[in-house]
């Protein structure tokens, strides 16, 4: 449901004016110029404009430390075995393909278990890695409700299960938890600085969401609280879309919505995957001055900003995340707790034009990551 407020805006047409009123008019406008021009430098002004600024300068700036610096100290043993999951979107991929790097720089082999991130599916990847019975097993995206039995028979096992992306806790099987709930509500924080910071605080926004996944409330429910307390009498809509609209109806979804709704300013998408085919929609509509800004960036994300068709992306740190599941692994290989990658916070960064980096695919937050863990890691 909308709780978007009215508006008092109007606007006043004059045609012809006798010359008797001339100087009653000129008064009237200079009035109203010096009420605008009041409004607009309180906005300017106001505490909550000047704290979105600064978290958006805070999160424009490129990270150039790893969020770990204490070294393994040990000799990390080769001939590991993981198996790690995937979730069935690139992203998943990306960031198996990113830990079989890490993995590989320390002698030991990684197994990619496709699914189609269905609950069947799922639950099927989990069944062969107990058959395997791996040295550990990495996934992402997943809630143990769904793999619950399987993840009991691992624990009794003794393998350690890493998490990331997931709507869970750390414990009972779960060794490790990077991207959950409480990590992930900070990417709300940014979306809210940039949409505050460019508006001048006189943003109307409609965010869409994707409720089937449930990791993404922490970052709707923290985006509307800090652009409720940066942004006070801004219009904020919430609109529901089903996982059925990704890659098919979503961009007639957009433009249907702002058609009704002319006043709306900026358009935030929980997930970067929703604004694909968006601004070219837009643009065949006819629909201008709509500001976009998503959360979980990608290269076409980073391509519609570069070509001034969307404006910010929240940048997933998944080069860092998937090495640190390699940096946690290292250290419980060698009899050491992980408290040292779960209490770690891992980068972020608001991408925006003006920041934008060379490389327009799935980037490393800090450049060097590479080889500040490797130096974590010692000589194997």
């Amino acid at each position: 449901m909308s709780s978007r407020p009215g508006r008092a805006v109007r606007r006043a047409l004059t045609a012809i004016v006798p010359v008797t009123a001339l100087f009653a008019l000129a008064a009237c406008g200079s009035q109203a110029t010096t009420g605008a021009d009041t409004a607009k430098a309180a906005a300017s002004g106001s505490p909550g404009l000047t704290a979105a600024r600064e978290a958006l300068a805070k999160y424009s700036k490129r990270p150039d430390k790893i969020p770990v610096t204490e070294p393994v100290g040990k000799k990390i043993p080769a001939g590991k075995k993981i198996d790690f999951i995937l979730c069935g979107v690139q992203s998943c991929k990306d960031l198996a393909d990113f830990f079989t790097e890490g993995a590989k720089q320390l002698g030991w082999q990684v197994q990619q278990i496709p699914t189609q991130g269905t609950p069947e599916s799922v639950q099927a990847a989990y069944e062969q890695v107990v058959r395997d019975k791996p040295d550990a097993v990495v996934a992402s995206g997943f809630p143990r409700a769904v793999y619950g039995k399987q993840l009991a028979q691992l624990k009794a096992a003794g393998i350690p299960v890493i998490q990331s992306n997931a709507d869970d806790v750390v414990g009972d099987g779960i060794s490790l938890l990077k991207n959950g709930p409480k990590d992930v509500a900070v990417q709300g924080e940014m979306l809210a600085s940039w949409v505050v910071s460019d508006s001048g605080a006189k943003a109307d926004t409609v965010y869409f969401d994707l409720p089937a996944y449930t990791i993404l409330k922490p970052v709707k429910d923290e985006f509307a609280a800090k652009y409720k307390e940066w942004c006070t009498g801004c219009a904020l809509d919430t609109v529901d879309v089903p996982i059925t609209s990704v890659g098919k109806d979503m961009p007639d979804r957009v433009v249907s919505y702002v058609r009704s709704h002319p006043k709306v300013t900026h358009i935030v998408f929980s997930l970067g995957l929703l604004n694909v085919g968006v601004p070219a929609a837009l643009k065949t509509a006819g629909v201008t001055g709509k500001h976009i800004a998503v959360n979980v960036g990608d290269a076409q994300n980073y391509q519609y900003i570069k070509s001034g068709l969307s404006d910010g992306a929240m940048a997933l740190n998944s080069h860092e995340t998937a090495w640190l599941q390699v940096d946690a692994l290292a250290r419980h290989f060698t009899g050491q707790s992980m408290d040292v990658d779960q209490k770690a916070v891992l980068p972020n960064m608001l991408i925006t034009k003006d920041n934008l980096p060379a490389s327009l695919g799935d980037f490393p937050l800090v450049a060097d990551y590479q080889a500040q863990f490797e130096a974590l890691w010692g000589s194997n």
